[in-house]
């Protein structure tokens, strides 16, 4: 087991391995930008490296500025956190030829499924289904419009590299694939030097479920279930859930073997998430596979009992994953709320500032991880989320009951924070029952506006 790890992330997630890093009496090393010069769970780890500037671009997406505090505080790994560097195959081989352990899949890995072409292609040689579409990049607009009147529309237009709801247009007739072709190709190329794209048919009134995947260096692959993500604004998730609502045991099993087919295939190892689209008749089809740990994956501990984090360590140290499949149960229900400062009655748009009231709910089955506390100052430099808010309880009813109530209790001001929406969303019928898809924030947003007025 490593004795020192260099922690390259900052926020809710550096809090989260740091502590994972002291519970496995691992000395966790932290870096920080100046801009986070003053967090307080700096103070949780064993040392601490300032690494730039606030812009990311010369801090937490610097690899020289993180491979130089890795050196100089003499580390055996790096956790790569979420977001930042953690799927960057370059960061991972510079970690590789300077003897420093990777916490994440291998640079081999990455970059296959890094690439959707390609990550789309190992997934029909798995027997995983994939959405109807191009057999890899479509060159030009000719080419796709060729395709579209092949497969009908609408489409969906993506970048290869993408990421983010980067790249991705929706498209419902021939007048408007062109433009749409133009643009998503600039936007994948000024965003991941890369604008290359292919194209789907476009699956309306789908539900996000992706399935939680464990595997070791010795190719053994578990999954640890489901969870459901269709809440989401601009293609970035709001709200999870385990298990997922609506689907059937049968789905849920034949999802599950497809996730850990395709792991396998791809020898991949570490913590993964592979992501599906699921239509009105419970089909699904592979989206992508997300090469790190991600932020709704305490959802996943809450309702296995599993610390995936912890898990993430073991099997970079070499440990052979030995949970059994059968043994990973989904115990009772569990829901994440993203607490970002935006304001959704302005379009979502962020509200850094100082937050001078922080007041966290609590209770039976209630759990929040955060960074923030009174006196943060939330900055405009990084993501918005401020902090995750989650219940786990034995029914989905109690989950929502208990959700409502720690959003009541949870005082964070005065900036604007997505606290109202979560609220909006758990009093939504269709929610209650489970009837959401991918657009229903849109939707129930709108009933919202029309109400009000």
């Amino acid at each position: 087991m490593f004795s020192r790890i260099l922690v390259a992330n900052r926020g809710e997630i550096a809090l989260r391995v740091i502590r994972a890093c002291r519970d496995m009496g691992i000395e966790a090393i932290a870096v920080y930008s100046q801009a986070d010069r003053d967090a307080p769970y700096l103070q949780l780890a064993h040392d601490a490296v300032c690494i730039g500037p606030a812009a990311a671009a010369a801090s937490y997406l610097n690899p020289a500025a993180i491979m130089s505090a890795a050196e100089i505080t003499d580390v055996e790994a790096i956790h790569p956190g979420y977001g930042f560097l953690a799927e960057n195959s370059t960061f991972a081989q510079m970690c590789r030829e300077a003897k420093i352990e990777f916490i994440g899949p291998t640079v081999e890995a990455m970059d296959l499924l890094g690439n959707k072409v390609a990550a789309r292609q190992l997934a029909k040689k798995a027997r995983v289904p994939t959405v109807p579409g191009s057999d890899g990049a479509v060159e030009d607009e000719e080419a796709a419009l060729e395709i579209a009147a092949k497969i009908g529309y609408p489409i969906m237009i993506k970048a290869s590299a993408g990421g983010g709801g980067r790249g991705i247009r929706p498209v419902h007739n021939k007048a408007a694939l062109l433009s749409s072709f133009r643009n998503a190709r600039a936007e994948a190329d000024a965003a991941f030097k890369d604008g290359t794209l292919y194209m789907e048919k476009l699956i309306e009134r789908p539900r996000h479920v992706e399935v939680q995947l464990l595997g070791d260096t010795r190719g053994n692959v578990v999954h640890l279930w489901e969870r459901d993500c269709s809440l989401q604004r601009r293609n970035q998730k709001l709200l999870e859930e385990s298990p997922s609502p609506h689907i059937t045991p049968r789905t849920r099993r034949k999802l599950c073997a497809a996730a850990v087919r395709l792991a396998k295939v791809a020898g991949y190892h570490s913590a993964g998430t592979i992501e599906f689209l699921v239509d009105e008749k419970e089909n699904f089809y592979f989206m992508e596979l997300n090469a790190r740990i991600q932020v709704e994956h305490p959802v996943t501990e809450l309702v296995t009992g599993l610390d995936l984090v912890q898990w993430q360590i073991r099997i970079a140290a070499g440990e052979t994953l030995n949970i059994r499949q059968d043994a990973i149960k989904q115990r009772g229900v569990a829901m994440e709320c993203r607490i970002n400062a935006e304001s959704p009655e302005h379009n979502f748009r962020p509200s850094p500032g100082r937050i001078e009231s922080f007041v966290l709910p609590g209770g039976p089955g209630v759990r929040v991880d955060t960074h923030a506390h009174a006196g943060y100052m939330v900055s405009p430099y990084y993501d918005s989320m401020i902090a995750k808010l989650l219940v786990h309880r034995p029914t989905r009813e109690e989950t929502i009951a208990v959700l409502r109530r720690a959003l009541a209790e949870f005082q964070i001001g005065p900036i604007p924070t997505t606290i109202p929406l979560h609220e909006q969303i758990l009093s939504h019928p269709d929610f209650v029952r489970g009837d959401v898809d991918t657009g229903f924030i849109e939707r129930s947003l709108n009933i919202a506006k029309r109400t009000a007025k």
